[in-house]
């Protein structure tokens, strides 16, 4: 997995870049880099809009835009040479999970040109995936096999709401949930409607304000503004449409929606939507029978795309467009009904053939999968009308800035050498990429610097070895030992104390000590370090104890590591609680916090196994102020008897998913561990240490050509691995 690393050399502040993801959110897309960086080169021309997923403000007070690409260089190794990172890490103050990178990354991110005709050499092994055992390995047809099916086998079972959080009878939270008395048996020719709702944020959290339902025909039978029942804090407009003018002469409130659900949708209806529970939970409602297109159209490690995305590459639509003020509740339902028609029609196989993955990372291809679906529309009768001749895609949006007399810069090992100044060694080679870049960037508009960090691929061996080691200290750094205590002490009591601090991975008991002794390993290094912090010399099950990390190699630089990583730019003003009880719903926390003050977002983990929400969270503040005071709150709340204990967060968002990746991967990582029984390890040392020493000068080369860019340059950095 790669990253992006974004940040801006400004000192007037004209131009700004905001970005709400937190959490789960927190990767990108190659097609949402491409977005991001059409518009601040293009600002509002040539059809570019702001990003989805962010926003820039000012765009026109940019002064140039400076891509740093930093081949083979992957988020794993961001993390395990962190400290090396000096500048990266301080000075980009905005950071996101990539996808594995395609076959032609700057064509991903930039969206050079290619014709239709060379279409499968970029689709490359993704473009044969149903021509060979790869077609196995989809996640679609892991779950539904190659052949098409009837409705029935796509609805979702028991287990399946209950692992998505589907709104539940006897589910803690919804009690007073109000049931659609839907409970006829389903078949194949069961009526489908398509359900979509929009909310706003009030005092009680998130609560619907409209609801629209689609019959599998498209027609709109239901279209309602909702009044909330407690006062609205922020509409959300940007995305729910929804403004205090339009619902002020609202009466209708959800008892009577309720009523009218029940009266429309027959004994044998399914649902159908996009993230559906998000919206049953707001209506609180239960339905026995629903289909989930985000789970429908699968996707690896699961994964889930954006319905715009599914509407635009699956069925040619475009849906929650920029120039509209909020989503179409009704539009998407539609979307969502009519994406579930087509899996139905045209069978997994051809979904998985229309490539959706490659889709994503190249936004290039789109057009290919528009084409694929259309196809297969038309040959079963279904008519749709092509935007563009075939075999023409839509060009670089660098070819906008060159036509209106803009330069445009791309530096790398490739260029250099077609002029013929390359040389032998790396360190040559970027050092002469650095002096040109120096140079030619403030002549351009838009630029692409990409820095090597091999002279060639990094060997898998190596590879092997730095995942592994990643993974030891991870694991390292998430276990304490505690003790001594007395021989009759109580695991279970034990267990409960220092679950207060987090979730627990594995709690042993050591009885090779003179006194017993036990080894925690927590899920979260919040967890571990609150643990050290907390109890160290505190008075537990009757004993005195001492808490402290296993004391390793890897472990000698822990405390100034932890140090950094409180103080990473990607955790200020976000803090970490725990203690949360296990009835607690999405709403009472939003309610529990509703006090603190610039309170902006709240991240609630889920197991990745069970769905169901952990004991902590995470809070983001406006400043670190707020967050400090927040601190001292909810810590002062846990003086006088409260479960929840609080402290500064450790592990930036995109890196709590993956770590919980890296832990949830059935041993993928040990697997790969065994290439290094084959290897010398003396090599391997000595190429780990190698390749600190090229980290730590890549740094460095960032920090000199950042520092060379003028006032109100958006400079990206850009790591996407190598596989």
């Amino acid at each position: 997995m790669g990253g992006v690393y974004g940040g801006q050399n400004t000192t007037e502040k004209k131009s700004r870049l905001s970005a709400e993801l937190f959490g789960e959110d927190c990767e990108i897309s190659h097609e949402q880099v491409y977005e991001f960086l059409k518009y601040a080169a293009l600002g509002k021309r040539h059809n570019a809009a702001q990003p989805s997923w962010c926003r820039i403000y000012h765009q026109r007070h940019l002064a140039k835009v400076v891509v740093i690409v930093l081949q083979e260089v992957s988020q794993l190794y961001f993390y395990r040479f962190y400290l090396q990172f000096k500048h990266l890490r301080r000075a980009f103050q905005h950071r996101f999970s990539l996808p594995p990178t395609s076959a032609n990354f700057i064509a991903s991110v930039c969206g050079e040109g290619i014709s239709m005709k060379h279409q499968n050499s970029i689709q490359g092994t993704s473009g044969r995936i149903s021509k060979n055992s790869d077609l196995q390995k989809d996640p679609i047809i892991e779950k539904y096999g190659k052949e098409k099916h009837g409705l029935t086998s796509y609805i979702l079972t028991l287990e399946e709401m209950r692992k998505y959080d589907y709104p539940l009878e006897g589910s803690p939270g919804c009690e007073n949930y109000v049931h659609t008395q839907c409970e006829s048996p389903r078949t194949d020719s069961s009526p489908l409607f398509g359900l979509d709702c929009e909310m706003c944020l009030t005092e009680k959290g998130n609560e619907v304000t409209r609801v629209s339902l689609v019959d599998a025909k498209g027609r709109c039978i239901m279209d309602e503004l909702i009044k909330p029942e407690t006062q609205i804090l922020n509409y959300l407009t940007r995305y729910s449409g929804i403004t205090r003018k339009i619902l002020l002469p609202v009466k209708t409130k959800l008892p009577e929606i309720h009523d009218k659900l029940k009266k429309l949708l027959p004994r044998d209806a399914v649902l159908v939507g996009h993230s559906l529970n998000v919206d049953l939970h707001a209506l609180q409602m239960i339905h026995p029978s629903v289909i989930d297109t985000s789970l429908l159209f699968a996707r690896h490690k699961g994964r889930r795309f954006k319905l715009k995305f599914l509407a635009k590459a699956v069925l040619g639509k475009e849906i929650q467009c920029e120039n509209k003020v909020g989503h179409d509740p009704t539009e998407d339902a539609e979307a969502a009904l009519e994406l579930l028609q087509y899996f139905i029609d045209q069978g997994p196989r051809k979904v998985v053939e229309l490539n959706l993955e490659t889709v994503l990372s190249a936004p290039n291809l789109m057009e290919s999968s528009q084409q694929k679906s259309a196809l297969q529309l038309q040959q079963n009768g279904v008519q749709k009308q092509s935007s563009e001749p075939p075999g023409i895609l839509k060009p670089c949006f660098l070819d906008h800035l060159n036509a209106t007399g803009q330069k445009t810069l791309l530096l790398s090992r490739k260029e250099l050498a077609s002029s013929g100044l390359c040389q032998n060694s790396l360190s040559t080679l970027n050092k002469q990429i650095l002096k040109r870049a120096i140079q030619e960037v403030p002549l351009s508009s838009f630029s692409v610097i990409q820095f090597a960090l091999r002279s060639e691929h990094v060997a898998p061996d190596l590879v092997a070895e730095v995942c592994e080691k990643m993974r030891i200290q991870l694991a390292d750094m998430l276990t304490v030992y505690a003790g001594p205590f007395d021989k009759d002490f109580c695991l279970k009591s034990l267990r409960r104390e220092f679950k207060k601090c987090g979730p627990i991975q594995s709690l042993t008991v050591l009885t090779e000590t003179h006194q017993p002794h036990i080894c925690i390993q927590y899920e979260v290094l919040e967890a571990a370090q609150l643990a050290m912090e907390s109890l160290n010399g505190a008075d537990v099950a009757g004993s005195y104890i001492k808490v402290q990390r296993p004391v390793t190699v890897m472990m000698l630089d822990c405390d100034m590591l932890i140090k950094e990583l409180e103080m990473d730019i990607e955790n200020e003003g976000v803090i970490y609680v725990a203690g949360l009880k296990k009835t607690l719903t999405e709403t009472d926390l939003q309610e529990k916090f509703s006090h603190l003050k610039d309170l902006q977002a709240l991240f609630w983990p889920r197991d990745l196994k069970s769905g169901k929400h952990r004991n902590y969270c995470f809070l983001k503040f406006q400043t670190s102020e707020s967050a400090l005071e927040a601190l001292q709150d909810i810590n002062g709340q846990g003086a006088e008897g409260s479960r929840l204990q609080s402290r500064k967060a450790l592990t930036p968002s995109h890196l709590h998913r993956w770590i919980c990746h890296m832990d949830h991967n059935d041993g993928k990582p040990s697997q790969l561990a065994h290439h290094i029984l084959h290897v010398k390890k003396e090599q391997l040392s000595t190429s780990e240490q190698d390749l600190r020493k090229k980290l730590k000068k890549l740094d460095r080369s960032i920090r000199k050509l950042y520092r060379s860019l003028e006032n109100n340059t958006l400079c990206v950095v850009l790591l996407p691995g190598s596989d």
